[in-house]
């Protein structure tokens, strides 16, 4: 349990150049320290703050990133619970990239479920001291004395004093103990669980929301940088007369490489930088650029030859994958029947509306960075390496994000921000174009799996043998590494939802020729899309309708504890399935060519069932309509989970329709919206959104476990409309788009 501290005003004053007023509460969750000890130097690593001012304003120092997911709103409302504080006072103030918040990597659906509590105690505590505060003015117990609606109120006479007012008096008030603090019941509630409206709705809607791309400071200079079309290729010479006549355009620069130590952080490409007065003269400046490139050992890869390649290692063993149980060989000679399926999926890219950008000044000793970051503190320290700048002398700024989903963890993109400013002396903004976004990003990997399964008289599954090929995330950290490694496999594959006494798993070899990174869902996008597939077809073949069967394979129910503090509970997956058939009206008449599928799959310790409902005319698919159901335990902000589950679907039905990215002779073949599409609002389905009621259970993830049972359950949704399936992604590629 994490401690809550008095921070010492003058030297907080200092370290986050807060206002020198009202009650400056501390609280480190990420190391076992209990004692707070305030110091000019910044040793001290608290992650959360809350200050109340003499106005009454509650701030929150928020320690994740914003990019639509709406986690300031959702932490903020946290604090405000349990301090009893009145809405229209709370706003949020972005924490810099700094190790004293802890780790701020706003990634894996953590956020709610790492920070909940911690906020809570905050407020709480804070609450506790105003109350201390009123009864000593009053001269009165504390016991009579109670918190609401941004008031201290006297439950024998209604007396009231308003939180401002107290802030001077609880000041000198000890912090409450641990043990001491109470929180509310979740029976008590008025923000949590509710619909809130987000902190930041203003800025968004009257466009004055500060995004990265928005960063403007003085003497600015703008970037566009040319890189090799063939991953890790370099330049062999250029040309840049054509472009020193674009107007506008200053400077021509050669970007180096930096290739990272092993283990560590991203790096940059390098590349020909164009140097200009604003960014379409960049931008004009690069297209004019002639250069010569030397494309390395990448040149070959040809992602048509590497999927031949992965699906014809698929028809060997491959190493056996820790969580295996019985014994398959058994499990198909007891078999009265046996299927066989292999799938594909393709790679991926993000494409998030802001592309990359970063904007940075080099002063020599020190570096500041304006940039929209969901990993803030690795960039720092990238930085911290790759320029030899003490760490304390790094500054990170994070904006807004126009979306991230993976992509703006990678700081690749701050990286060679400032190693142009660095070259020129000068701050600079350095802005990919979409083209750059789709061609030179970290992407999704690939991926094929060869999945094998047994059925009795009775229909029951006898066994269940899964082969699956992913290049490797951590290859990007290590560049030798062909195998998926320990925490993808656990991402849907050696943790699947069914109980199948007969289960094997195993891990087949897969280079790496593009960068891959973490994309939203990440693994379970294959995992997801490979097991709720078979699993259709294995209902099929039993001839035993899709839900019933998921049923079957899902098991008694019964509570599989893992390292976690969040075991998996079979009951609360069946609960979701058996809530999306029902509000779905699983098994009701559809018209002619029209079909249902269903999907299932726990991520990020949440469970979530989807059916999905596609009609098919002249061999075109249309996505009519999307019932999905979550539990994800605690939920803060009920807006959000249900804007998360849509977004989500949009999101699932993009990667399933159209989401591809293919390379010939090493380079990425697509370059735009117009040949990486998305989902229009043309092809927007209707969208049903039910959260299941589990307030008294932890949270959970929310924003990525929407996505992996999109593409199962369109295809499973053709199958039923046409009878036809389809084992590879996109389906624009089978003509179905």
């Amino acid at each position: 349990m994490s401690s809550i501290h008095k921070v010492n005003r003058r030297d907080f004053v200092k370290l986050f150049g807060l206002a020198a007023t009202g009650i400056i509460l501390g609280c480190n969750v990420t190391t076992d320290k209990k004692a707070f000890i305030p110091q000019v130097d910044g040793t001290f690593k608290p992650n959360l703050f809350i200050q109340i001012q003499k106005d009454g304003s509650v701030i929150l120092i928020a320690s994740r990133s914003e990019m639509g997911q709406g986690i300031r709103t959702s932490l903020a409302s946290a604090i405000a619970e349990e301090l009893e504080a009145d809405w229209q006072y709370v706003t949020v103030k972005q924490a810099i990239g700094h190790e004293k918040y802890g780790n701020q990597n706003t990634d894996g659906s953590r956020s709610v479920r790492t920070k909940l509590e911690p906020m809570r105690r905050m407020g709480a505590a804070a609450k506790m001291m105003l109350i201390t505060a009123a009864a000593k003015k009053w001269n009165v117990a504390e016991a009579i004395c109670k918190a609401e609606h941004h008031f201290v109120i006297n439950k024998k006479n209604n007396d009231k004093i308003f939180f401002g007012d107290l802030v001077e008096e609880a000041s000198k008030v000890a912090i409450p103990n641990d043990e001491s603090i109470q929180l509310k019941k979740v029976e008590d509630f008025k923000y949590i669980g509710k619909t809130l409206k987000s902190v930041d709705l203003k800025d968004f809607t009257h466009g004055t929301a500060n995004y990265g791309i928005d960063v403007r400071i003085p003497n600015m200079k703008f970037a566009a940088i040319a890189r090799c079309p063939v991953t890790f290729g370099t330049v062999k010479s250029y040309n840049s007369a054509s472009a020193e006549n674009i107007d506008g355009v200053e400077q021509i620069v050669n970007i180096d490489r930096m290739v990272p130590p092993t283990g560590k952080f991203f790096g940059a490409l390098g590349g020909v930088a164009v140097i200009a007065n604003s960014t379409w003269a960049a931008f004009q400046g690069k297209l004019d650029l002639d250069i010569e490139w030397d494309y390395g050992t990448n040149h070959s890869f040809d992602t048509d030859n590497f999927k031949a390649t992965l699906t014809k290692r698929l028809q060997e063993k491959g190493k056996l994958v820790p969580g295996s149980s019985g014994n398959v060989t058994a499990g198909f000679n007891s078999a009265v029947k046996t299927i066989a399926a292999t799938y594909h999926v393709p790679f991926l890219v993000h494409a998030p509306m802001e592309v990359p950008n970063a904007t940075a000044w080099f002063k020599g000793d020190k570096i500041e960075v304006w940039a929209p970051l969901q990993d803030p503190q690795t960039a720092r320290a990238e930085l911290a390496h790759f320029f030899e700048i003490p760490l304390e002398n790094i500054t990170i700024n994070v904006t807004f994000l126009g979306g991230g989903f993976g992509r703006k963890s990678k700081s690749d993109f701050v990286v060679e921000a400032v190693a142009v400013s660095k070259h020129i002396k000068a701050p600079v903004q350095v802005v990919w174009t979409r083209e750059d976004d789709v061609k030179h990003s970290f992407y999704h990997a690939t991926s094929a799996q060869y999945l094998k399964g047994g059925l009795d008289d009775k229909g029951n599954a006898t066994a269940w043998l899964q082969r699956v090929a992913v290049p490797s995330i951590t290859s990007t950290f290590k560049p030798l590494s062909d195998y998926a490694s320990g925490f993808e496999l656990n991402q849907g594959f050696n943790n699947n939802p069914y109980d199948i006494a007969n289960f094997r798993l195993e891990n087949v070899k897969a280079e790496s020729n593009l960068r891959i990174g973490w994309m939203r869902s990440v693994v379970h996008i294959h995992s997801g899309f490979g097991n709720n597939s078979f699993a259709d077809e294995l209902a099929n073949a039993a001839k035993i309708d899709p839900v019933q069967f998921h049923l079957r394979l899902i098991g008694k129910d019964r509570i599989v504890k893992g390292k976690s503090n969040f075991p998996y509970n079979s009951k609360r997956m069946k609960d979701v399935l058996i809530k999306t058939a029902a509000i779905s009206n699983w098994g009701k008449t559809l018209p002619k060519n029209h079909g249902m599928g269903i999907a299932i799959h726990y991520s990020f310790y949440s469970y979530v069932a989807t059916a999905v409902e596609v009609a098919v005319k002249d061999d075109k698919v249309t996505i009519e309509n999307v019932w999905s159901t979550i539990d994800c335990g605690l939920v803060l902000n009920k807006d959000n989970v249900k804007n998360q589950l849509e977004g989500a679907a949009i999101f699932g039905i993009s990667l399933a329709l159209f989401g591809k990215i293919s390379a010939k002779e090493g380079a990425v073949e697509q370059h735009n919206f117009f040949d990486y599409q998305m989902t229009r609002m043309k092809d927007a389905p209707n969208i049903h959104i039910e959260i299941m009621d589990k307030m008294h259970e932890k949270p959970t993830g929310v924003g990525e476990p929407g996505v992996p049972v999109m593409a199962p359950a369109i295809c499973n949704a053709i199958f039923n409309a046409t009878g036809k399936r389809y084992r590879s992604l996109p389906l624009i590629e089978e003509g179905l788009v």
